[in-house]
């Protein structure tokens, strides 16, 4: 099974998400932390991304008689390269958007249920903005996105810090033309 395929499921890209950070997780925290889907459900998903390679096996105990794993994420497993991207259909483009869309509402809900919730207060945002640009312009903004997140991918978890999900969407909504210009 490939990487795209691998991680274009909710649940194995909510699992993706709780491990980033270099977090070490047993399955019965990735159960707590994705408390919509069932424990089953969360344990099967588990087995096959450390079965991929996704996950490693980080650390194991033995807990009233049985052996409790740590797992890991393997970041290195985890990219979806450029020709890998290249190479997909509108139709598999549409299946990994609805997957990633899927994820950020579950996400949102279960930030949404949890006890003592205030949006507010946790910088909550959900905005969207429709930016005019030309490819260079693009490129440019992707280039200043990567230098502004990619340092903040390498946090680890403390005690000060909560994650956030960050979900940068960019598409072109209408083609570029000639009389495509605001009005003057």
């Amino acid at each position: 099974m490939d990487t795209l395929e691998l991680l274009a499921h909710p649940v194995r890209l909510r699992i993706v998400h709780a491990m980033s950070g270099g977090r070490e997780l047993t399955t019965a925290q990735l159960c707590a932390r994705i408390p919509d889907a069932s424990k089953a459900m969360v344990y099967r998903h588990v087995d096959l991304l450390s079965n991929e390679g996704i996950l490693e096996v980080a650390d194991e105990r033995r807990v009233r008689g049985a052996v409790e794993r740590h797992y890991r994420l393997r970041l290195d497993r985890v990219t979806v390269d450029a020709d890998a991207a290249a190479a997909l259909s509108p139709e598999d483009h549409r299946r990994v958007f609805a997957t990633s869309m899927a994820v950020l509402v579950a996400e949102f809900n279960a930030y949404l249920d949890r006890e003592n919730t205030d949006p507010t207060a946790d910088l909550v945002g959900y905005r969207q903005h429709a930016v005019w640009l030309s490819r260079d312009e693009l490129e440019e903004l992707i280039g200043d996105l990567r230098r502004v997140l990619l340092p903040r991918l390498r946090n680890q978890p403390t005690s000060e810090r909560a994650q956030y999900l960050l979900s940068p969407i960019h598409f072109p909504v209408e083609e570029p033309t000639s009389s495509s210009r605001p009005d003057r």
